[in-house]
């Protein structure tokens, strides 16, 4: 049964907490605060519902943060229907549900050795890269030397397990660290 609707995390934790329901089908991106946000907001205020994330996003910076939050599962938006009713109901009895293609890539990560994050700083000279600025440009842009920016990507290069520009901003797309701009 459907007890209520909400427009964007912060309304949902609100919501939540008003409706107390069994399992929450939470969205990543939304307005306000996100689905992880939403999701931490929600253990922070003992709220004791399964939230089931039901989103388009399968990358490596959703999955991870949004199961580390406390999120019971994880499905993709193009779930049938049956699937969407058999993981609402596994997940009120507390199981973990996955799609395949994110158990797929959480097998992936387990296979491989762990990197290092991106740091902050590494992500904005790659965001900069990706738009094609020159590193005399990014360095102007971030109020850093030429050589910093140099640094900067040595370590995303070595992060990533790539050898050029063109492979960091590519690897930097495929596991989240980089979106389309809209």
């Amino acid at each position: 049964e459907v007890l209520g609707e909400a427009g964007d995390g912060a309304e949902a934790v609100a919501v939540a907490e008003r409706l107390r329901p069994d399992v929450i089908l939470m969205d990543l991106r939304m307005p306000r605060a996100d689905g992880v946000s939403a999701i931490k907001e929600l253990a922070r205020r003992g709220v004791s519902a399964r939230v089931l994330v039901l989103t388009t996003y399968d990358t490596d910076s959703d999955v991870l943060p949004a199961v580390e939050a406390g999120a019971t599962g994880y499905l993709l938006k193009d779930a049938t229907r049956e699937e969407l009713f058999h993981a609402v109901e596994a997940a009120a009895r507390g199981q973990a549900v996955l799609s395949p293609a994110v158990a797929t890539r959480l097998m992936g990560q387990m296979r491989q050795p762990v990197s290092e994050p991106l740091s902050q700083r590494e992500v904005e000279v790659l965001e900069l890269i990706a738009r094609g600025s020159t590193n005399r440009e990014a360095a102007k842009a971030l109020f850093i030397s030429e050589a910093t920016v140099k640094t900067h990507l040595l370590h995303v290069y070595a992060k990533l397990g790539v050898n050029d520009r063109a492979a960091a901003v590519a690897a930097a797309f495929s596991r989240g660290y980089l979106s389309p701009r809209r």
